[in-house]
């Protein structure tokens, strides 16, 4: 005879929210419990990160596996090269992933897991550093590892103290001490990150130039200073950018003409018909580097209310033009 599956009691949403409450307490008091327990085993942990010359191999059976996968990912984006290998695979192959230059973190509540304490001693055969991060301080994994990092919790947030929660909450939390003290400790940067998330918003901002972006050759718009405002505005028109660059015979930016500066012109009453770029241009325009960060020239645009920069050589010649668009494109913005 089946047992069958016990049946959902009616929502009662002060039960609900209570639960709730109890569990971000229970896993917050957790958390904070590792601060007193956090002391030299932790900066030996550290130390023997940074003197390795391999990989730090991540490994844990169940929720601590779960956990080890996103610490291990953690590690690897913000310098520490990582890698999470399952206890469980190891012991039919996958122990050939470690090799004497790496270290293995070991995650385990209890420190007993059967397919963890199965690679154990293959482990420590092989002479690698074993950082254990268990609430068992007398358990198996705690005596074969080098370095003990105490992650124990008084109770799980599960009313049945059963499924791991507090627990695992704690493990996530002393990985992610562990990368934030290696990401200071390698001087790691804004930019380091960015070239290990190039596909994120991250890097586009940090990694995209102005080059990578800017328009160039016959897509400028460019007149001499002595060009009728009728050709300056045909030259803007084909070139779909709302503003012409006035430039001299070398190319040297003099000035520029925007489609803002046309509507004033015509409020005014101007005799269009009558002037010449150098007349209307706004001399010695912002302009930006080549080289230059392409959220640079966001923070320009945003700064002065305008779409449009020309991009200037040492020499001052014009060599390209960024515009809003162009960086939307590029998801800058």
């Amino acid at each position: 005879m089946t047992q069958s599956a016990p049946s959902a009691r009616p929502v009662d949403p002060a039960r609900v929210l209570r639960m709730a409450h109890e569990t971000f307490d229970i896993e917050a008091a957790a958390v904070a419990g590792l601060k007193a327990r956090t002391g030299e085993s932790f900066c030996r942990a550290v130390e023997a990160v940074l003197a390795v010359t391999g990989r730090v191999v991540v490994t844990g059976m169940g929720k601590s596996g779960h956990v080890g996968r996103k610490i291990a990912a953690t590690l690897a984006s913000t310098g520490t090269p990582a890698l999470f290998v399952h206890p469980g695979e190891a012991s039919h192959g996958d122990l050939g992933m470690v090799t004497r230059q790496d270290l293995v973190v070991a995650i385990s509540n209890s420190g007993e897991s059967a397919e963890l304490t199965t690679i154990l001693p293959v482990l420590r055969r092989l002479g690698v550093p074993l950082v254990a991060i268990t609430g068992g301080a007398a358990s198996s994994l705690a005596r074969h590892a080098d370095i003990v990092l105490d992650s124990g919790v008084d109770r799980e947030a599960c009313p049945l103290n059963l499924a791991p929660t507090a627990s695992t909450t704690a493990q996530l939390a002393l990985g992610d001490a562990l990368a934030v003290a290696l990401l200071d400790a390698r001087g790691f940067r804004s930019e380091d990150f960015a070239r290990s998330h190039p596909g994120g918003a991250l890097g586009r901002r940090l990694l995209t130039h102005v080059a990578d972006v800017m328009r160039t050759g016959d897509a400028l718009p460019r007149v001499a200073p002595a060009t009728a405002l009728g050709a300056l505005m045909r030259e803007m028109s084909a070139k779909a950018l709302g503003a012409a660059v006035v430039v001299d015979g070398e190319d040297r930016i003099l000035g520029i003409f925007t489609d803002g500066d046309l509507r004033r012109l015509v409020e005014d009453g101007t005799d269009l018909r009558a002037v010449a770029a150098e007349q209307v241009m706004h001399p010695r325009p912002r302009t930006l580097a080549a080289d230059a960060l392409a959220v640079d020239a966001v923070e320009l645009m945003e700064l002065h209310r305008i779409t449009a920069v020309p991009v200037a050589d040492g020499d001052g010649r014009l060599v390209g033009m960024v515009h809003i668009g162009d960086l939307m494109r590029a998801k800058v913005i």
